[in-house]
């Protein structure tokens, strides 16, 4: 016997399966994820402006058949993240054991890898399979694609579709534990191209015919997510990484906008530029989103602020597994400008993908619950902006203690916001951690005469830590914090009295 309630969620969620297509069908150039028209630092998506914040999994959600797609962007949904980052599949997966990940999710179990290409009748591919066709498709896996697609729409998450993926190699030897699992490996395909090295793959001269499969793949996932309004397409991850060429990168760029100049709602391009940072030269035209890993602090922003694009951080990780390390990089990085921010998180696994995997210390990142609940706060602090007229505008602060970081995003006049931590470079002590202490700072911000709504915000529990209003006669408004112990935030709002 079922419960009433148990009936209704099964038949809400047969209801949900056959209207979400149809609503998929409806996106519009209103509708589609967009750089906004007032302020291309963000997006205006479904009619909202919005910053894309996110602590994702790490990028096996279509590929890996184990993982439950629903419950996870559940699990997103519930802490109001409203991205994710998955890895198509059409040429890289991980080994067991890589980057010493336990549970990846880019490393599928033998006989769970799901690829868009169609196994053959010929065995002797990597895994005990047949090799696969390159010239027919696996039509399993653009229905897996569309269906996580459609309850991503559901949920309000955008997908960073990832097309492809450089096949990193050893320092010492100069070999690839990803290539020899490839469909793209001559090894592993029935074809014929794929007779290169990994290092080779992703350039215009030398992939033994890679390219044209390339690009096939390119427009079929095109084609397939066109009516979608919650997605965007990255070149490549990584691709300063094993041979990866700036003119294949371009090409790529070149053909996906080729196979979406008849949409209706095109797809924004995203470019992976470097980690940490770098200065970005002679931009692709038909590239919208910039983005960076591992940067903190966040000078990819500010160099590139000029370009009027998205500067996004994809990826986090290689600094431990405390929450306050990621929490601290996603406040500095979106109150320096930035307009997106993945974590990448590995509490989600096959079996825990509401992100309740007790991840051992060795992992090269961080996740979990609380993490969560702390990177919800910043949700919360950054929807409740205004940030379509916020710039940053830390040039109207002074006086501020030597070790001491502010952020300061500002509408001169009428909207503040100010993210303050004691763990500037060069006075990190250590990357893993924030310095901590019993902190209270004291600055000077030039602003117009007005009544100001101040309202202070521990960052990590998301409580208020105090309140006032300021009468305001103009120049240099004294601003003191309450004592905090490794970060703290602050909203100011000129109001009427």
């Amino acid at each position: 016997m079922h419960s009433p309630h148990a009936v209704l969620a099964t038949v809400m969620l047969c209801f949900l399966s056959w209207a979400a297509p149809s609503a998929a069908a409806d996106a519009t150039r209103e509708s589609v994820l967009q750089l906004h028209p007032g302020n291309p630092h963000c997006f205006l998506w479904r009619g909202k402006p919005t910053i894309l914040i996110t602590s994702g999994e790490h990028y096996g959600s279509v590929l890996n058949l184990e993982f439950d797609n629903a419950k996870y962007l559940k699990t997103l949904e519930k802490y109001g993240f409203n991205l994710t980052r998955t890895f198509c599949g059409a040429s890289y997966l991980e080994p067991v054991g890589a980057f010493n990940i336990k549970e990846n999710t880019l490393a599928p179990k033998a006989g769970r890898y799901l690829a868009p290409w169609a196994r053959s009748d010929q065995p002797g591919a990597w895994d005990g399979g047949n090799k696969w066709d390159l010239t027919k498709w696996n039509e399993d896996y653009f229905k897996r694609f569309r269906d996580f697609a459609t309850q991503a729409a559901l949920r309000s998450v955008v997908i960073e579709v990832n097309l492809f993926c450089p096949f990193y190699e050893d320092k010492k030897t100069r070999e690839s534990a990803m290539w020899p699992l490839s469909p793209f490996n001559a090894a592993n395909n029935i074809n014929g191209p794929g007779t290169v090295s990994g290092h080779d793959v992703y350039t215009l001269d030398k992939s033994g015919g890679l390219l044209a499969v390339q690009e096939s793949f390119v427009r079929r996932i095109v084609e397939e997510l066109k009516n979608f309004d919650n997605v965007y397409y990255e070149i490549c991850n990584e691709p300063y990484f094993a041979g990866v060429t700036i003119e294949w990168q371009r090409h790529i760029a070149d053909v996906i906008s080729e196979a979406q100049k008849d949409h209706p709602a095109k797809k924004l391009i995203s470019q992976n530029i470097a980690n940490h940072t770098a200065r970005i030269e002679n931009p692709h035209p038909a590239v919208s989103i910039f983005t960076f890993h591992y940067t903190y602090p966040p000078l990819a922003v500010e160099q590139n602020y000029a370009l009027n694009k998205v500067i996004g951080e994809n990826e986090t990780g290689f600094r431990g597994t405390a929450d306050e390390v990621y929490r601290n990089e996603a406040w500095d990085f979106l109150l320096a400008g930035g307009g997106l921010f993945n974590n990448l998180d590995y509490s989600f696994t096959s079996g825990h993908e509401d992100g309740s995997f007790a991840y051992p210390p060795s992992q090269p990142g961080g996740g979990g619950a609380s993490c969560h609940q702390q990177l919800a706060v910043l949700v919360k602090f950054m929807n409740g902006l205004d940030f379509v007229h916020l710039k940053p505008a830390n040039k109207f602060v002074t006086g501020l203690a030597e070790g001491t970081s502010i952020r300061l995003l500002a509408n001169s006049g009428k909207e503040y916001a100010v993210y303050l931590h004691r763990s500037p470079a060069p006075a990190w002590k250590d990357n893993k951690k924030l310095n901590s202490g019993e902190f209270q700072d004291t600055f000077t911000l030039e602003a117009p005469a007005a009544s100001y709504d101040m309202e202070w915000l521990d960052p990590e529990s998301g409580k208020t830590l105090g309140k006032e209003t300021s009468r305001h006669a103009g120049g240099g408004l004294q601003i003191t914090s309450p004592e905090y112990t490794k970060d703290i935030a602050l909203h100011i709002k000129a109001v009427s009295l």
